[in-house]
Parts: C-alpha cells; sequence; structure tokens
C-alpha cells in the first residue's frame, strides 16, 4: 500500500532465531461456530493441539478458541447487538480483545484497565453493536505475548448491508510460529535481546493454521481475500505473481480502491487488508505468494493452484470494487487539537547513545511477567505488561474533539502502532500526504517515520495506544489516551 514505507530491511537488522519455513499440506477453510442467532457466539479458551506442519508431522501444544487454531470464524452483522461469552479453561487468566471494532470501553478487553481478568474456570460477557463492517480479530490481552504466541487468535467479519461482488469471500489468517524440531513451541517468551529489537519472529508461517503447499482457484473467479496478520512480530510484504490484487479495505476501513505500490501488500502484526482478486490465471498453473519483507529471507506463503476446468467466464466480472464507507465521523482539520506522541527506546538506540534512554532502560516500571525493567516508551513514558489501571494518560481529549496526531518514530526499529477503541485517517507520512483516504487502527512505522493521523474523540474512556510487536508492548511501548 502507498501509505506504508518501503524502507528495506536487512537480514543483520532482523536479528532472529530460525529461518527455514516448512511447507507442507493443503489448508482446511476457517471453522465457523454454531450459535443460536448470527450475532450469538460462546467461545471456549482451552489447551489443544494442532498438526501445524502437515499431517505426517507432530502435533503441537497450543491454546485454543473452541479448539481450533485459528479459533472460530466470528460473524457479525453491522449494526445488530452482539453477545459474546467468553470461557476461560486455561490454568490462567485472560480477557479478549476485539481488535479493530469500536466498541464501549468496558469491552474492550484490556485487564485491569477496562474490566477485570477472567479468572481459571470463570466465563465474561462480552456485549457490543459493531458500527463498522469489515475484516477484524480477536485475542488475549492478558499474557498476551505467550498468549497469542500459543495459538490464541481469530478472525472477525462485520458482514457490510451491501456486500461487493465477488464468487467467493476467503479469510486468511497469517500466523507466525517458532517450532523446535519436534512440533513444540519453543519456550524463551519475554527473551530481553528479542524485546529490545524486533520481537520473537518465528521458523514458521501458517495459513489458516496449517502450513500452505497450494490454495485451490478456478479461472474466472473474482475473489474477495481477507488477509489477517497475526503474528507475534512478523512484518509481511506480499507479492501474487502474475496477479494483480487491488486493495478495497485496510483495518476494515474502506478504501479507494487501488493497486498496491509495486505490487507488494504490507502487513503489520494486527493489520488488515481486504484484496480484490480476479482470477485471470491459466487453467492448470501455479503461482507462487510470496512474502519478502525481510532482505535475504524470502520465502513462499503458498501457491495459487488453477483447476484445469475451463475459465467461469471469459472477462473479469463488471462490478464496482467499492465498499460502502462505514460511518465515521471526519476529523475537523482546522479545528483540531495537535499533539505530538514520540516512539524511544531499543537496543540499538541504548547502544548508540541517542539520548533517548537512561543507563540502557527507559523510566518506568518493572516489565510485567518478564522480570527485566522497561525497554521502550512513549512521551518518556513506560507501560509493561498487558494494561493496568493507575497510569496517568499521556493525553486527555474532551469528547467530540478534531485531534491530529503526529507520531515520530525516534528508534532504529518497525512500530505497528494500535490504537483502541478508534480508527485514525492517515493523513500523511514524512511530510507527504497518504493517497486513497486510508483509515486505520494499526499504522505500521519504519524507522524514523514521521506519520500524521486524525480522528474524533467521539468514544469515551481510557484506551490503550501500544506496539503490536508484542515485546514492544510488554516492555514498555504502551500508553493510555484518555477521552472524557
Amino acid at each position: 500500500m502507498n501509505s506504508e514505507s518501503n524502507c528495506p530491511v536487512s537480514r543483520r537488522g532482523l536479528l532472529q532465531a530460525g529461518a527455514g519455513l516448512l511447507l507442507a499440506t493443503a489448508l482446511p477453510s476457517i471453522p465457523a461456530h454454531s450459535a443460536s442467532s448470527s450475532n450469538d457466539y460462546k467461545v471456549a479458551v482451552a489447551a489443544g493441539r494442532a498438526r501445524l506442519t502437515g499431517p505426517d508431522r507432530p502435533a503441537t501444544d497450543v491454546w485454543t478458541y473452541n479448539g481450533t487454531v485459528p479459533g472460530s470464524l466470528v460473524r457479525l452483522r453491522q449494526g445488530e447487538p452482539a453477545r459474546l461469552v467468553v470461557e476461560n479453561r486455561l490454568d490462567q487468566e485472560t480477557t479478549v480483545h476485539w481488535h479493530g471494532i469500536r466498541l464501549p470501553n468496558a469491552m474492550d478487553g484490556v485487564p485491569g484497565l477496562t474490566q477485570p481478568p477472567i479468572r481459571p474456570g470463570e466465563s465474561f460477557i462480552y456485549e457490543f453493536t459493531p458500527p463498522d463492517a469489515g475484516t477484524f480479530w480477536y485475542h488475549p490481552h492478558a499474557n498476551s505475548l505467550e498468549q497469542l504466541g500459543r495459538g490464541l487468535a481469530g478472525a472477525v467479519i462485520v458482514e457490510e448491508r451491501e456486500p461487493v461482488a465477488v464468487d467467493r469471500d476467503l479469510v486468511w489468517v497469517l500466523s507466525d510460529w517458532r517450532l523446535t524440531e519436534d512440533g513444540g513451541i519453543a519456550s524463551g517468551f519475554g527473551n530481553r535481546m528479542e524485546a529490545g529489537m524486533s520481537g520473537r519472529v518465528g521458523n514458521t508461517v501458517t495459513l489458516n493454521g496449517r502450513v500452505s503447499e497450494t490454495e485451490a482457484f478456478r479461472t474466472g473467479e473474482r475473489i474477495r481475500l481477507r488477509l489477517v496478520n497475526a503474528s507475534l512480530a512478523r512484518i509481511m510484504a506480499l507479492r501474487f505473481d502474475g496477479h494483480r490484487p487491488v486493495v478495497v479495505a485496510i483495518d476494515g476501513q474502506p478504501c479507494d480502491p487501488h493497486e498496491p505500490e509495486g505490487r507488494r501488500i504490507f502487513l503489520g502484526p494486527a493489520m488488515r487488508v481486504d484484496l480484490v482478486l480476479d482470477m485471470q490465471g491459466a487453467p492448470g498453473r501455479t503461482y507462487e505468494v510470496v512474502d519478502d519483507f525481510y532482505d535475504g529471507l524470502s520465502y513462499r506463503l503458498t501457491q495459487l493452484a488453477y483447476d484445469a476446468r475451463p475459465p467461469i467466464r471469459e472477462h473479469p466480472l463488471d462490478a464496482q470494487l467499492a465498499l460502502l464507507r462505514n460511518p465515521l465521523l471526519e476529523p475537523d482539520l482546522a479545528s483540531a487539537e495537535r499533539h505530538r506522541l514520540t516512539l524511544q527506546g531499543g537496543m540499538m538506540s541504548a547502544m548508540m547513545g541517542r539520548g533517548d534512554m537512561q543507563g540502557g532502560m527507559m523510566g518506568g516500571g518493572g516489565m510485567m511477567g518478564m522480570g527485566h525493567g522497561a525497554v521502550w516508551a512513549i512521551n518518556g513514558q513506560s507501560m509493561t505488561g498487558d494494561g493496568h489501571a493507575g497510569m496517568e494518560p499521556a493525553l486527555a481529549f474532551k469528547r467530540g474533539r478534531s485531534v491530529v496526531l503526529e507520531l515520530r518514530n525516534e528508534t532504529t526499529w518497525w512500530h505497528p502502532m494500535h490504537f483502541h477503541g478508534h480508527s485514525l485517517r492517515v493523513l500523511s507520512r514524512n511530510g507527504r500526504p497518504v493517497p486513497h483516504r486510508q483509515w486505520q487502527d494499526t499504522v505500521l512505522m519504519a524507522p524514523k517515520d514521521v506519520v500524521g493521523a486524525a480522528f474524533v474523540a467521539d468514544n469515551p474512556g481510557d484506551w490503550m495506544l501500544h506496539c503490536h510487536v508484542m515485546d514492544h508492548q510488554m516492555s514498555g511501548m504502551m500508553t493510555v489516551l484518555r477521552v472524557a
């Protein structure tokens, strides 16, 4: 997408364990959970097992929503009340954050800040009415690094009243795992060096819970493909060889339909991108989908495999691609408050003596669940762990005010910055206007990026703003913004 920086990433800059990506089996579709009504769900959080790398490979002990990885696909209807009962069958506390959905603060799933954590054997009822149609997802906000890293993630589709005309509507939940040779999930969550650099990047990428060899298509189809990056830290840049994907939504919000710059779709952790693909490949042929974000470490995510039957149509479907826009309030830039949020810290910053560190640590409390001090900060303050009460907000806004934020990345690392409860109109990147009318709840920032974004503070409460590289969040790159 044009709004994302194309700064190359070096092998040395990655500094990660593991590079081999296993490719084995075809994928099942994401299971949809049966419920009494379309907006009524039960979600059980429990341990389970999954064959992530193929039916002939060892199974992996994972944590699941309703017994599957990824969790059950949740389908809701725009503007209709939803009720989701979450039952915790783990031996530790958890919550669920409905990522990207503009819901009441009490339903946001941040332990201590918006709700008590769900203790083992207990349940919590989430009730909200989704105002926006689009692609969203759900994941824990308690012990986030380990719980997400062990498989707790699922997609949410809020259906449009007037959906775009396509032959099939598909979801690809992309997850990154660090697996041992015997198929287990490697230990070492909260590694201090990773926390101060690019986070826990794994050695295995799955598509809907399985390493994918091929995905089946037929020539002439028009596909809506919803991409969800549910990784802890892996950033992706996807190329669909031989195809011309059109971006129609980012983070659930419709944008002006456009081909991505360089035909690469950038997906930071927690980001979603909806594509429309006219499948014009030759019957019987395969085409690679490649992730080449990290320089020298590209790999094949899957292959688009066309069956040998004749095309279902000779020419692309003659139907508009633009999605109906959601009811987001347009910020008044002329009267808007203007504030700056500066991202600071990280290992390399400390070594280079950039002046944004204090003895290698940022100011703030210990790293909850990690046993170390904070290494990241926003405006000089660190909030560690998963979110908690008692921290003064970095900024406070009067309800209904228009706000322009200048996000400055003064670190040498990438950060997907996620704002709870709102969507941001991305205005500029490094002084250049961002095209295609893009709204995002998770803004991917390259090293030294400066991003301008605006929103109307119309959703009251204390809201998290944090990096969605989970190691970065847990080690200090998180703050609170208050709307009152």
